[in-house]
Formats: structure tokens, C-alpha cells, sequence
């Protein structure tokens, strides 16, 4: 079971990616002032919102029950792993980034909720997506990330 949410894990990792550039775009077509927000400028970022939830389920179904996460900090002790490049990135950074990354992407919709302008909400979504999308490129384990070992997809 855990090869099957690690591998829907790293899906969803592709599929976030693209819709979070579909939704920065969408906002970014509303940047100028002169767009009226809609339902289907909302659309994109309520997508994001959810892929990035599903994400965060099957990231803390891999961190408790996988093979890194707690049972690394369980195992080794916090000082060890640490001290090492892989078991710190999948132990902390990689949990620590995503989860800023999700509560921006919180903060993005909620944005297009609020009772405020349609040039505000097309502002505030689209610097909280780009900045989540960010987050995102740079806590996901590339495989051209030479310290963590991974391929494009998980073995």
C-alpha cells in the first residue's frame, strides 16, 4: 500500500504543478483592472486548493507510515538525522515547505472568496499562488538533486 500512495503521491506532485501555472495564469489575465472576476477565474484555484489537500493526505499517510519521516526521527534520533542530507530533507524541509506552500494556497482562495474588488482578488491570488508554486519547486526531491537519490518517479 505504501508504493501505491508514494506513486499517487508523486502523480499528483505533476499534476499540482500544472494547475498551479494554469491558476497563476488565470490570475494573472486579471491583473490589468479591467476584468470582472468569475466563476470560471475561480475554477483553477479551487482545482489547486484541492490537489494540494489530496496531496497533503497521502504526504502524512508517507510520513507516519512510510519508510522516512517519523519512523527516521524514531529510529535514528533527531541529532542523525540531521546530521544527513536525504533523512533531514524527507524528516523536515520537505514537510516544513509543502505545508507553507498549502497554507498559501489557503490564503490564495480565500482571496477569491472575500468581499473586496475583483483587481484585489486577481492580485492577492496570484502573488500567494506564485509564491506557493515556488515552495513547491523548491521542496520537491528532483531527481537532479544529487543528495536525495530520487528519479522523476519513485522505483
Amino acid at each position: 500500500m505504501e508504493t501505491g500512495i508514494l506513486h499517487l503521491h508523486s502523480i499528483l506532485r505533476y499534476l499540482i504543478l500544472l494547475v498551479a501555472l494554469w491558476a497563476i495564469l488565470q490570475m494573472a489575465s486579471g491583473l490589468n483592472g479591467k476584468k470582472v472576476f468569475s466563476k470560471a477565474d475561480k475554477r483553477p484555484a479551487l482545482l489547486f486548493l484541492i490537489l494540494m489537500d489530496l496531496q497533503l493526505l497521502a504526504g502524512l499517510f508517507l510520513y507516519f507510515a512510510g519508510a522516512w519521516g517519523w519512523t527516521s526521527i524514531r529510529s535514528y534520533g533527531m541529532a542523525a538525522v540531521m546530521r544527513n542530507d536525504m533523512t533531514r530533507f524527507f524528516a523536515l524541509e520537505h514537510e516544513v515547505g509543502m505545508v507553507i506552500a498549502l497554507i498559501l494556497v489557503h490564503a490564495g482562495y480565500a482571496a477569491t472568496k472575500r468581499n473586496i474588488s475583483d483587481q484585489k482578488k486577481f492580485s492577492r491570488a496570484f502573488w500567494l499562488f506564485l509564491v506557493a508554486f515556488l515552495f513547491i519547486l523548491s521542496f520537491i526531491p528532483w531527481p537532479f538533486r544529487e543528495s536525495l537519490g530520487r528519479g522523476w518517479m519513485p522505483a
